[in-house]
């Protein structure tokens, strides 16, 4: 009669603990996705098992060692694998929006040297429209060369002495040379030479540069 009662309270008690057993899987508060608030009863397995992953993934979720002993407290907050999952792909895609955005700074600075070759190339282009401009013809003019500086002057080397009631100060000329020379020259002054003979053009330029013939003819335009 003994034997029976005994064997009758041992099936009693396990039939106790596996009920609680089925109720504790169930018992942990989903706090979020990721989240979950231990509840009496719980354990890593239970959890593990309602999340539907390993315990070895809700260990290294959670920091613990695998295979280690897992006490955990009611009111304890137990991530699940999926928070760091989370957290490695943000972490990833703002290392590679920092990546980008340094590529994009770094393309940005290297367009400087274009910038400078356009404008050079504009600059360029500017020189040779002068160059080719065509303007008015005023007809043959003799041209004679002088050195500003030799002479004490500062005014440069851009300018031309004409008889400025032919062309007063101020007037761009285009002066092609008999040997196809192309000068471009600013009225700034008058000579003597200039100013006895409105047909004369005393033009601006350094010694060593003058050509030997030191005087020729030019066909002039004003631009």
């Amino acid at each position: 009669m003994k034997k029976v009662l005994s064997i009758a309270l041992v099936s009693t008690t396990a039939l106790t603990a596996l009920a609680a057993t089925s109720q504790t899987a169930q018992a942990a508060v989903q706090l979020d996705s990721n989240h979950v608030q231990v509840e009496a009863g719980d354990t890593y397995k239970s959890i593990a098992a309602n999340a539907g992953v390993t315990v070895a993934e809700l260990e290294q979720a959670n920091g613990r060692e695998v295979g280690g002993f897992d006490l955990i407290f009611p009111g304890e907050t137990v991530s699940l694998p999926g928070v760091t999952t989370t957290q490695t792909d943000t972490t990833t895609q703002e290392s590679t929006t920092d990546a980008t955005t340094q590529a994009a700074a770094e393309d940005t600075s290297y367009q400087a040297p274009a910038q400078e070759q356009t404008q050079a190339t504009t600059q360029s282009a500017a020189q040779t429209q002068s160059t080719t401009a065509t303007g008015t013809s005023q007809g043959t003019f003799k041209i004679s060369f002088y050195d500003p500086a030799v002479l004490g002057s500062n005014m440069g080397y851009g300018g031309v002495a004409a008889n400025l009631s032919v062309f007063p100060k101020g007037t761009t000329l285009k002066i092609t040379l008999s040997d196809g020379t192309v000068l471009i020259r600013t009225v700034n002054d008058t000579g003597t030479f200039a100013y006895s003979n409105p047909n004369q053009l005393d033009v601006a330029m350094p010694n060593n540069q003058i050509p030997s013939y030191g005087v020729t003819t030019a066909s002039v335009e004003v631009l």
